[in-house]
């Protein structure tokens, strides 16, 4: 770049002195800026904006002033749109912007001009060629979601395939018509509209155009929306990427104002005495700041950050979004920030912005700061049991499994909770509120890598008591041939304590069933004493017996085909164990 530049001002200098010594044609200078507006593919694969362009020329007419040469120097810059991230039952679709989203060009041209005039009008074609010093966006889309055991799988659906410095030179053409009107022998005022398209596939042996891959959604039927649930991937993209390509092209239109020389003869110069003038100081300029917060483990986008930012100029505290960004400050004057983020009694280190930080020419000052917790996070939802929709406000409590430390948390207006969960330990979860149940649901981040997984999520079922319904007891477990409340079975009955306690009027039939296998009466007896060990344990823990029915059904209530002499696997056999609630009162 810095010899292309050498190379202009020495063309420059050659022209003005050539005007010197030549009276033939006008030497003009002028200055321009206006809209750029992006077209064809390089407005459909980029997925450019309208973006704005300026730049200076000289030209050089020879004698006649019809004919000339001229050299045109601009910058052009486009911004990129921008996707939101779409969220769906199990993930999200989020794209990562590494650098600026914008596309930022440089062109140098020299070519002929052609101009007509009349009075006070004249118009200018120019036709150029030359070069496009090229930077390119970077960012890549991926889709993540969680899978059956917990953890979070990343697929990416389109990225960028720059050369990793996101820099690359072409050949350029530009052509266009400029619209004059003298205001005096030496200045005019000018409109003009021209369009430049780069050439070629390789510069100096590098990719000159842009360069996509993506993945083709599968089908029609494939569309992802908020009630999405996502376990193959494959079913909505395509396990193959295509690639597409553009080069630059655009329409640009604007304004500007030239000085033309030799229009008048030079009179002799007047002395002047010469005037000191203090050399202005180059001043740090307004820029906007963008935050954003990340998982340092996962590198995760991280909401419900507190980002506080003081400074001498600014103060704000706010709650990072989806996204882990915070409102963007615009015009943001050039001070000393400090910046810090905390959630859940953990902070992020501090981030300092210093003035020297708004002397560049980037128009945002972009920062990540990092949260390093090394628990997980149980995202969990209330649910009706029935309809499967969100239900608000549901108090729930979550127990740690080896110390019996207690949480509690009221799920918001959307049935959202939200607990951190401490490496390789397990947990019970249950709603707890009066009029309604919930089966007590066991979570574990045994297994689970820190590193790559952030989020556990969990659907916690909320039902409505009435008069005759019933329900069997998820993860209630017996000993083989043992009838004793083991401590597993003891957090599942707790969970029916609180029902009952919280609901006075509530009167329950606790039965046990066995599956075919064995003496019929001998499970007959086995599932009575099973009953009344649970109602046994239900009774130390302060309900009342008059409210509790200990019943035995033995195999006499299977809920398959699995009865005596049939072939049946030990899945079969397992849903015909098992433990009920039925409620026999209920006010």
């Amino acid at each position: 770049m810095k010899r292309i530049l050498l190379s202009m001002l020495f063309l420059t200098l050659s022209l003005l002195g050539w005007a010197q010594v030549k009276e033939s044609g006008d030497l003009q200078i002028g200055g321009f800026g206006g809209a750029s507006f992006p077209m064809g593919t390089y407005k459909s694969i980029g997925e450019t904006k309208t973006g704005y362009f300026g730049g200076l020329f000289v030209d050089k007419y020879f004698k006649g002033n019809r004919f000339g040469l001229g050299l045109d120097a601009r910058y052009l810059t486009h911004s990129i749109l921008q996707d939101d991230s779409v969220f769906f039952a199990n993930g999200f679709i989020a794209t990562d912007y590494v650098n600026a989203p914008k596309f930022k060009h440089w062109a140098f041209t020299l070519g002929p001009s052609y101009k007509i005039h009349s009075g006070n009008f004249h118009v200018e074609a120019y036709l150029r060629g030359g070069i496009l010093m090229q930077t390119f966006p970077q960012y890549e889309r991926t889709l993540s979601f969680s899978d059956a055991m917990g953890g979070m799988t990343h697929i990416p659906i389109k990225r960028t395939i720059n050369d990793a410095t996101n820099k690359a030179n072409a050949w350029v053409g530009l052509g266009g018509l400029r619209f004059n009107y003298s205001i005096s022998p030496n200045l005019a005022v000018f409109l003009q509209a021209d369009y430049m398209q780069s050439f070629g596939t390789k510069f100096g042996g590098k990719p000159s155009e842009f360069y996509i891959e993506e993945r083709e959604s599968a089908g029609m039927g494939a569309v992802i929306d908020e009630k999405t649930e996502i376990r193959e991937w494959s079913q909505y993209y395509s396990d193959v990427f295509v690639q597409k390509k553009t080069p630059y092209k655009s329409l640009n239109v604007g304004a500007g104002i030239k000085y033309v020389f030799g229009k008048k003869p030079v009179k002799e110069p007047v002395y002047q005495m010469p005037i000191e003038q203090e050399v202005p100081q180059r001043k740090a300029m307004p820029k906007a700041i963008q935050i954003v917060v990340k998982d340092k483990q996962t590198g995760l986008a991280l909401s419900g950050v507190t980002v506080s930012i003081e400074s001498s100029v600014y103060n704000t505290k706010e709650n990072s979004n989806a996204q882990g960004e915070i409102t963007r400050i615009t015009d943001a004057q050039a001070a000393v920030y400090t910046i810090v983020g905390e959630k859940n009694g953990i902070k992020t280190d501090v981030l300092t912005l210093t003035e020297a930080d708004f002397a560049g020419n980037d128009a945002v000052i972009y920062r990540e700061i990092f949260h390093d917790d090394p628990r997980f996070t149980l995202i969990g939802e209330t649910v009706d049991c029935e309809t499967n929709t969100a239900v608000s406000n549901i108090a729930t409590v979550l127990t740690q499994t080896e110390n019996k430390q207690n949480m509690s948390q009221t799920s918001d207006v959307e049935g959202k909770f939200i607990y951190q969960l401490d490496q390789g330990a397990d947990y019970s979860i249950v709603a707890n509120q009066a009029g309604r149940y919930s089966q007590t649901e066991l979570v574990s981040t045994k297994g689970l890598d820190r590193s790559k997984t952030l989020y556990v999520t969990l659907k916690l079922g909320v039902c409505h008591l009435v008069e005759g319904g019933n329900w069997v007891l998820k993860n209630i477990h017996y000993d083989f041939d043992k009838w004793n409340i083991r401590p597993d079975a003891a957090i599942i009955l707790d969970n029916v304590v609180s029902v009952l306690k919280q609901n006075p009027t509530l009167r329950i039939e606790l039965s046990s069933h066995t599956d075919s296998r064995g003496n019929d009466s001998y499970n007959m007896q086995l599932s009575q004493r099973r009953a009344e060990s649970a109602v046994e344990y239900l009774v130390k823990s302060g309900i009342d017996r008059s409210r509790l029915v200990a019943k035995g059904y033995g195999e006499s209530r299977l809920l398959n085909n699995c009865g005596n002499g049939i072939n049946c696997s030990e899945e079969q056999h397992q849903e015909n164990r098992r433990t009920e609630i039925k409620v026999l009162n209920y006010k």
